[in-house]
């Protein structure tokens, strides 16, 4: 089993984290923007199937 060297573990950290490319302002407002009429979108999409199936039940029900 290979020792654990904390020193060399931190580095190795700091390496990696130079390595994290952070998305700019302008990327991250238009990509929360997008995401929030995507949900809008599928949140409208969803009501109209259920109250399509909610109507289909209550229909076949009353046949019984």
């Amino acid at each position: 089993m290979a020792k654990f060297n904390p020193g060399e573990f931190v580095r190795q950290v700091q390496a990696e984290a130079k390595k994290v490319v952070w998305p700019s302002r302008q990327e991250t407002t238009t990509t929360a923007i997008f995401v929030g009429i995507m949900m809008l979108i599928l949140a409208v999409f969803f009501l109209g199937i259920d109250s399509l199936f909610g109507s289909l039940v209550k229909f076949l029900l009353s046949l019984a």
